[in-house]
């Protein structure tokens, strides 16, 4: 999917909503970003069941629910003062440093 370019539009703590599949429309916090995979985990959406196998004796077994990978692409920031979703713009400060900001308000996210 990317070649080299391994950039994801979205960090760790960031709020997203889900632009398509099955879990459409919903907002939900990034726990972790895979930036060689192109894929965000999203808590408490894009669930999966797991069948965990007893690894110790006494350890308990069963179904675990558990979030799953879902594309990069597929998601969108939540811009936190307009409260809409937008793609991420960038501002070079009088510093040099870059700063992510709301197409829509440009605010600082």
């Amino acid at each position: 999917m990317n070649s080299n370019n391994n950039k994801v539009h979205v960090k760790k703590g960031d709020t997203v909503m889900i632009i398509s599949g099955r879990c459409k429309g919903k907002k939900g916090k990034v726990l972790e970003v895979s930036p060689k995979e192109g894929k965000v985990i999203v808590e408490g959406l894009n669930m999966v069941t797991k069948h965990i196998k007893p690894r110790r004796m006494g350890e308990q077994g069963g179904i675990v629910k558990a979030e799953s990978a879902i594309y990069a692409s597929k998601v969108q920031i939540v811009c936190p003062r307009c409260n809409k979703q937008t793609r991420v713009a960038h501002k070079i400060l009088s510093d040099g440093k870059k700063e992510r900001i709301c197409a829509k308000c440009k605010e600082t996210l």
